[in-house]
């Protein structure tokens, strides 16, 4: 099973990218979440993996953080809900919303989603609302402690610093940094400012 990959990014597009690794491409097709905080084609790239394989075939889905990894892996627990799905949902709706919408019952919040209807909604909350309470009781290094919306948006300035060329190790010290110089603000482009002039 692949679990991570890293190298060129050849291909980027909305919902699928080409990375090239030691001469080999290989297709991800990834959340629009991910493709946000993507860098330019031609630089290098790190993705966590979900390995899908059907039929025969095998379909990558790449994530910018491990916590969006999990959560494809959550949705992918629920009845009829299969990995283009759980990559539309992902799409859709933040981390932090889906959580608080799956944890509190919320049908009307999911059915704003591409895809899901009401009784999918209603069963999605059946099915994942117990993993879906502990999971958002779970915390990723670097943001313990920060409420739902916070540790979303670490995850992905981390995401960006490292596929910026920045060391993981050192990433992760400057978004605690950030995170407590940021205050009540929560905004991406905020604390990517702060975390590139703390990097200058």
């Amino acid at each position: 099973m692949i679990a991570w990959v890293e190298g060129v990014l050849r291909t980027r597009e909305p919902t699928r990218v080409v990375i090239d690794v030691g001469g080999v491409g290989y297709e991800l097709h990834v959340p629009l979440s991910t493709f946000g905080v993507l860098p330019d084609s031609g630089k290098t790239v790190s993705l966590h993996v979900y390995t899908h394989a059907r039929e025969g075939a095998i379909e990558l889905y790449g994530f910018a953080t491990p916590r969006e990894r999990a959560l494809f892996e959550l949705l992918l627990r629920a009845n009829r809900v299969g990995p283009r799905l759980a990559q539309t949902i992902l799409s859709g709706i933040a981390a932090g919303p889906l959580l608080a919408a799956l944890r509190g019952g919320d049908v009307a919040m999911l059915r704003r989603i591409p895809g899901v209807g009401a009784k999918m909604a209603e069963k999605m909350i059946v099915d994942l609302r117990d993993r879906a309470m502990e999971m958002n009781a779970s915390d990723e290094p670097g943001v313990s402690g920060r409420d739902a919306r916070e540790r979303e948006v670490a995850d992905q300035v981390l995401s960006a610093l490292t596929n910026l060329g920045y060391p993981r190790s050192q990433a992760e010290r400057v978004v605690e940094a950030v995170a407590a110089e940021a205050g009540d603000e929560t905004s991406i482009e905020a604390w990517i400012r702060i975390a590139l002039r703390r990097l200058a």
